[in-house]
């Protein structure tokens, strides 16, 4: 685990380990990996990890020169810090997806290895700056700005979101930005100050289906809430795409997911990605199952039926997958293969 310049995280001098409470080094509390370790954590997998979900790992160049370029501009990616298994394959490819306002979520997501706290209002006044620096010196002609929940905010951070890609387009007019949002709780001004800053794509991660929403997610989260805000961006501003994604392996079935399907084209969302639920750390929530290649590209074809205008769909597509490839119908190049 590091902090968002790529130190060791340590507390007292000893290592933290996942669950764990620990001092941020900018003063405030957060838990390791976001869940406090449980009494009696289940086992991690049900049986072993399929074949398909065998990623390399991440080495390479390009990969060492990406890293690099993170922690010299002081910014936290998504990449590693929600334990990506793509990152070799992007970073070689010489994208990544940024994570904005620090690598501490005020949300408690019980799928998700970020960092939980309060970071008490903190952000790094820097950022924008660096973020448009890091993108040029990238050279990316795409690239994905996330970041964590900041309910500390006022605003959620839609402000300083703004600014980031405000920043981003003055340096890098040719640069398409798609913005992966915290659901700013509901609130429909400040989704409009983010789809206002000049971005392509508004995300807003819908997560799983209704029934399992919670304890998926935290308490402050919403299914209801999630559409409302993919819905007032669409509406808002037509021309911008909106996007949101769905982990598989949950519990769900097919025909709830069939039936979130309906509900996201009811709200006019033009993209979708669906990809396998893998559990961080035995604090999270188990896996009930792993989702086969062949069942990702039924649901694929379920998505297209239904109007999406692509539907990213395979074991190991993530929210900001290959990203700048979603409009090319090709399902980001994944094979088409069955499963063996």
């Amino acid at each position: 685990m590091t902090d968002f310049q790529g130190i060791p995280v340590k507390f007292q001098g000893k290592p933290v380990r996942s669950g764990e409470k620990y001092l941020t080094p900018q003063g405030f509390s957060a838990i390791r990996d976001g869940i406090k370790q449980p009494v009696n954590p289940e086992a991690l997998m049900p049986g072993p990890k399929p074949r398909w979900l065998r990623a390399p790992m991440p080495a390479g160049a390009q990969f060492d020169a990406v890293r690099g370029i993170v922690r010299e501009h002081r910014l936290s990616t998504v990449c590693e810090e929600a334990h990506c298994p793509n990152i070799g394959e992007c970073w070689n490819a010489g994208t990544a997806t940024l994570m904005l306002m620090g690598s501490v979520c005020t949300r408690a997501c019980r799928f998700c290895a970020v960092d939980t706290g309060n970071p008490r209002g903190w952000l790094d006044p820097e950022e924008p700056a660096n973020a448009a620096r890091t993108v040029a010196l990238m050279g990316l002609g795409y690239v994905v700005l996330t970041s964590v929940n900041r309910d500390d905010l006022p605003d959620g951070g839609a402000g300083h979101l703004a600014a980031c890609v405000g920043a981003i387009k003055a340096d890098n007019p040719r640069t398409a930005v798609e913005a992966l949002t915290p659901d700013f709780q509901g609130v429909t001004v400040d989704v409009e100050t983010v789809v206002d800053s000049g971005i392509e794509v508004f995300a807003q991660n819908v997560e799983t289906v209704e029934r399992l929403t919670h304890p998926v997610r935290d308490p402050r989260a919403g299914y209801r809430q999630t559409l409302k805000v993919l819905e007032h961006a669409k509406r808002y501003r037509p021309s911008v795409l909106t996007k949101t994604s769905l982990m598989l392996g949950l519990g769900e079935t097919a025909d709830e997911l069939y039936s979130t399907m309906d509900d996201l084209r009811a709200i006019g969302c033009d993209l979708l990605t669906l990809g396998q639920y893998l559990r961080p750390t035995a604090n999270h929530l188990p896996v009930a199952r792993f989702v086969t290649p062949e069942e990702f590209l039924r649901f694929r074809e379920a998505a297209i039926s239904r109007g999406f205008r692509e539907c990213v769909s395979g074991p190991m597509v993530r929210s900001s997958y290959r990203a700048e490839r979603a409009l090319e119908g090709s399902n980001c190049g994944i094979a088409t293969v069955a499963a063996r």
